[in-house]
This record gives C-alpha cells, structure tokens and sequence, in this order.
C-alpha cells in the first residue's frame, strides 16, 4: 500500500472514532469535559505567547537590523512563525498529556468501550492509581522532552527564508502529528504491556498510518472547539490504531521466533 493511502486510512481511524459521537454520546460528552477545561487555560496562554510573536522575533535578529527592509520582513516572518509554532507544539502535545491526567477516568471508559466492541479486550491489570499515574507522567515527560528537541530543530530552521514559511509548518504539523499519536494509544498499549519504547517501535512499523491519525489530530485541534469534540474519539481512534499495531507487532515477534538464524 502506498504511503498515500496509508496516511489516509490513518485518517480514516480518527473518523471511526469519531463516530461514537452518534452510538455513545453520552460517554463522548463525559470525556469532552476534561477537555474543555484544560483547552480554556491553553488558549488563554497560546494566545498570550502568540501576541508577543512579532516583539519575539524582532529581539532573536538583531543582525537583520541593516539589512534591507523586504530582508527584513522576510527573515522576522520566519521567526515569527517559527516562535508560534514551537509554542503550538509544545501546547498541543502538553494538553493532550494533561487532559489525559486530569481525565483519566473518562477516557480510560473510552478506550475500554472501545475495547471491549471490537473484542479481544486485553485482561484488567492491577499496577495501583498512584503507580499507574507516576508511569503516565513519566511517559508523558519524556514525550515532551522529545517534543522539545525536535521543535527546538524547527525553530531554527524557521529562520531559513522561504524554507521557514513552507517547509516548517508542514513538518512541524507531522511531528506534532506523530507525538500525539504516540501519547493517545498509552492506554491501549500500556494494557499489553508496551513500555514506551515499545510504543513507539509498534507505531513506526506503519508511520505512515500512524502519522494520517495524528496529524488529523493535530489539525483539527486547531478548529474552534475542535479540541473539545475531537479529544474523546481521538482516544477512541487511538485504540483502534493501537490494536492493529500491537496486532502486527506480535505477529513479527512469532514470525522471528520462528525463522531459524542464519548460519
């Protein structure tokens, strides 16, 4: 299959689930609780960082001071943009992490919903509440650190004229895309017992899949109140793309087990 098509039914996933909207909407309503209410503190601070954008950008090129005005302009837009987009990065894949704590409940009914229709549900683990969490936290710093270092490439490269305009959006929307996928299976692949590393390793074995459901994410978290309907079938959609990624992983595992070693 080609990457196209994969990337579009990466998409596809995100809009199965948003179809529990229409089956369980109650259960949907629940979980864009949470949302709401850590998306209104977001905003609040994206648009506060977004607005000092342009006096940003102005400090970070002292060295384009003498140089033409279109140079400029041309330069300082680049830098602009670049500011807000690490600080959107930063945003989307910090909400996500904190609307998952905060409601954990919820979204934990989701993904078991969700689990439990499509069977094959994997067995209840007791680990504890608060190990539980410190594990998420953890997962979920470490995806921010990550997060960081990447955006932080993408901020420098926004100072590239032209490249910083075209190329770094896109790429910062696909890395964005990725991190997210990433943190929303936790639930689906922590069950079967994926470390972090794990995770990640089931996910790129189909990236391409992987990043149509992210960046879809991603993107639609920018739509007004996107974030709030999209929050709960993204962790609807997140265990379905996690299921077929842990699928695939253990049929790899059995299919290595089984090739003999190359003498």
């Amino acid at each position: 299959m080609s990457a196209l098509r994969e990337f579009g039914s990466g998409v596809a996933v995100l809009g199965r689930g948003l179809r529990l909207w229409g089956t369980s909407p109650r259960l949907m309503l629940l979980g864009a609780v949470p949302a709401l209410i850590v998306g209104a503190v977001f905003v609040a601070l994206l648009v506060l960082v977004n607005g000092q954008a342009d006096d940003l950008a102005v400090v970070l090129t002292p060295f384009a001071d003498r140089w033409p005005e279109w140079g400029q302009v041309l330069v300082r837009v680049g830098v602009g943009v670049a500011v807000s987009l690490l600080a959107v990065l930063l945003a989307v894949v910090t909400f996500t992490a904190v609307t998952l704590l905060v409601g954990d409940p919820f979204y934990e009914r989701i993904w078991r919903h969700v689990e439990q229709s499509e069977g094959d549900a994997p067995a209840d683990v007791e680990q504890g509440f608060w190990r539980g969490v410190l594990r998420s936290a953890g997962d979920s710093v470490r995806l921010l650190l990550a997060t960081a270092a990447v955006g932080t490439c993408l901020f420098v490269g926004g100072f590239v004229p032209v490249v910083g305009q075209t190329l770094v959006p896109v790429l910062g929307a696909l890395t964005g895309g990725w991190f997210l996928a990433v943190e929303l299976t936790g639930f689906a692949l922590d069950a079967r017992g994926r470390s972090l590393r794990q995770r990640r390793a089931a996910l790129a074995a189909n990236r391409w899949r992987t990043l149509g459901f992210g960046t879809a994410t991603w993107l639609s978290f920018f739509v007004p109140l996107g974030a709030v309907v999209v929050m709960p079938a993204a962790v609807a959609g997140a265990t379905l793309l996690a299921r077929d990624a842990a699928r695939e992983q253990d049929a790899r595992g059995k299919i290595q087990e089984l090739t003999p070693p190359s003498s």
